[in-house]
């Protein structure tokens, strides 16, 4: 390879393997509704039995973070989300965040809680999707990532029945979270009757706000939205 050829390309240490990008609705969490651009990343240690993104597991394209930044901002986003598969897999992703930071963009970074985020910006939005028993993988749960949220995080239960929302009871005044950052309890589409999920939090008076996936009330499972 000849030097203007090695100079041109560009080194693996500033590249990620992204699924796909894309301009759409934000269906979940607190910024639910907001126009935003989606950063899907390929990769994902762990395989939930009711995961509806299971094609981010492999393939997708290996960008520089450069292209990555240069279509983000080609969306004329404001807010962006950064997802999987499971983004913090690729360390490099921790690049793209502060990268996404310093450009100006308000970020939230979408991650199982199975690996560590205290090294990501703390200008990001960090949202821990903690498995729950029907996920399969609830062993993966890396409990020390509570100690390091604040309010500005948010932690997101995904349920697939009863059993799944009385764990997630059990949690919550386990390790004392209700005030410590936003609680967001979602059935999983299709499993849980969300009037079921809703009926028994207003029975406990559970401190957590119901979630339901906009994108797919109102695109199904169309990839990309």
């Amino acid at each position: 390879m000849n030097e203007a050829v090695a100079e041109a390309s560009p080194r693996v240490a500033d590249t990620l393997r992204v699924s796909e990008i894309f301009w759409s609705i934000q269906g979940e969490t607190t910024r639910a509704g907001l126009p935003t651009a989606f950063v899907r990343l390929t990769g994902c240690p762990l395989r939930c039995t009711y995961c509806d993104t299971a094609y981010a597991f492999s393939g997708g394209s290996v960008m520089p973070l450069s292209a990555i930044l240069d279509q983000v901002a080609a969306t004329g986003a404001h807010y962006v989300t950064v997802t999987g598969g499971e983004p913090l897999a690729q360390p490099r992703c921790l690049d793209l965040l502060r990268r996404l930071c310093d450009s100006g963009y308000d970020v939230s970074l979408e991650t199982s809680g199975a690996l560590p985020v205290d090294a990501v910006d703390p200008r990001v939005c960090r949202i821990l999707d903690l498995k729950t028993p029907a996920s399969g993988e609830q062993s993966r749960n890396l409990w020390s990532n509570l100690d390091v949220l604040t309010a500005h995080d948010q932690i997101k239960f995904v349920m697939a029945d009863r059993n799944d929302y009385e764990w997630v009871r059990q949690i919550i005044a386990q390790y004392q979270l209700a005030g410590r950052c936003e609680l967001l309890l979602s059935p999983v589409h299709g499993q849980l009757a969300p009037a079921d999920l809703a009926r028994w939090m207003l029975e406990d008076h559970l401190p957590a706000r119901l979630q339901l996936q906009l994108h797919k009330l109102m695109w199904g499972d169309a990839r990309g939205r």
